[in-house]
């Protein structure tokens, strides 16, 4: 008899370039690893703000550092990040609230389309520099994901419901109770036990724990086991 998937936890916000790396290693090994990948939506701010901790952005070497890193990462993931050029006033002013709140509302309403909505947002902020806070934005970035305009407005107007408020608040909550002090966080259950993963250079030892071959970010068509 087959082993039952693995239950693997990844909370993200698209404000996160780190979380979009994460992101799609994670959606390419769906194919690979013996894991059922649940997507939370979460939000970066709250998690800043609940541990105390800063954005790189705030700490001049690490954004410098960030800046070069994220330049080397686009070409070893096959992710087409591009810095925004008013980087501060997208990141610190700007936020994410709406997005998230927005991609809250898909994972309750029409969660099949969570993956595919996710990635327009972080193609829109974080490769094309648009924006992913008004209204159409948001709009235009869930149509060009595969949303009806009908579909996408209902969801929109959903974002303004206490109850996708305190769905984005729990999951934000959630992340946090876990150890998250940053995103992309990953938690992992295997043998009844759950492990807090930061970070989306963490993957090879997330294969170790899962007893799965790591092939890269971008793995081939052939699947190992260790």
């Amino acid at each position: 008899m087959a082993a039952l998937p693995r239950r693997l936890e990844l909370f993200y916000d698209v404000l996160s370039p780190y979380s979009w790396l994460g992101f799609e290693v994670l959606c390419r090994y769906q194919n690979f690893w013996n894991i059922n990948l649940q997507l939370h939506p979460t939000l970066i701010a709250g998690i800043m703000q609940k541990s105390g901790n800063k954005p790189p952005a705030l700490v001049p070497a690490k954004g410098k550092y960030m800046f070069m890193d994220l330049q080397n990462l686009k070409k070893l993931y096959q992710v087409p990040i591009q810095i925004p050029k008013d980087f501060l006033f997208v990141v610190m002013e700007k936020g994410s609230l709406n997005a998230m709140r927005f991609l809250t509302a898909v994972n309750m309403e029409n969660p099949e389309m969570l993956e595919k909505v996710s990635r327009e947002l972080w193609m829109r902020i974080w490769s094309r520099d648009e924006d992913i806070t008004e209204p159409q934005s948001i709009l235009a970035a869930a149509e060009k994901a595969g949303l009806s305009g009908k579909q996408a407005k209902f969801l929109l107007e959903k974002c303004s419901t206490d109850k996708v408020k305190n769905k984005l608040k729990e999951t934000t909550d959630t992340a946090y109770n876990y150890g998250a002090f940053g995103l992309p966080t990953i938690v992992v259950h295997v043998d009844n036990k759950s492990h807090m993963l930061f970070g989306s250079d963490r993957m090879e030892l997330l294969a170790h724990m899962l007893g799965e071959q790591w092939l890269g970010p971008v793995p081939s068509t052939k699947k190992g086991k260790l």
